[in-house]
């Protein structure tokens, strides 16, 4: 499990030293991001409707943190391990990053639990 988590940071940052539109430079600053990493939660024996209707409504979740600007990047693992997928939040702090995720459906539900961690990148990262 150590191995996957070790791989897909490996791969972020692998992936986050390209730039949108501009070259690496001394002068490009870092910038702090959050990484939430959803899991698995203890609440996963719904039935197939109600777990359909929390998965449609944890998507529309990510899609309105995604328009707020709040969340530059999401997604699910194709695995079908215990680590289910990844937001990357652009907010001040790790208690608005908690309200956030606490707020989402499928925490709520308890289908998914989530641990933050913060992260550094370069400023105007992105992803191709």
């Amino acid at each position: 499990m150590k191995t996957l988590a070790t791989l897909s940071f490996l791969l972020l940052t692998i992936f986050s030293s390209r730039l949108c539109g501009q070259n690496a430079t001394e002068e490009t600053g870092l910038k702090s991001y959050y990484i939430v990493i959803l899991k698995l939660g203890p609440h996963r024996d719904q039935d197939s409707a109600t777990a359909a209707m929390i998965q449609k409504e944890h998507l529309e979740n990510i899609n309105r943190m995604a328009a707020s600007g709040q969340l530059n990047v999401a997604g699910p693992f194709l695995d079908e391990g215990e680590m289910r997928g990844i937001f990357v939040f652009d907010v001040r702090s790790e208690e608005e990053v908690k309200l956030l995720v606490d707020n989402d459906p499928a925490v709520k539900a308890g289908r998914l639990i989530y641990e933050v961690h913060p992260w550094m990148t370069q400023q105007g990262t992105c992803f191709h």
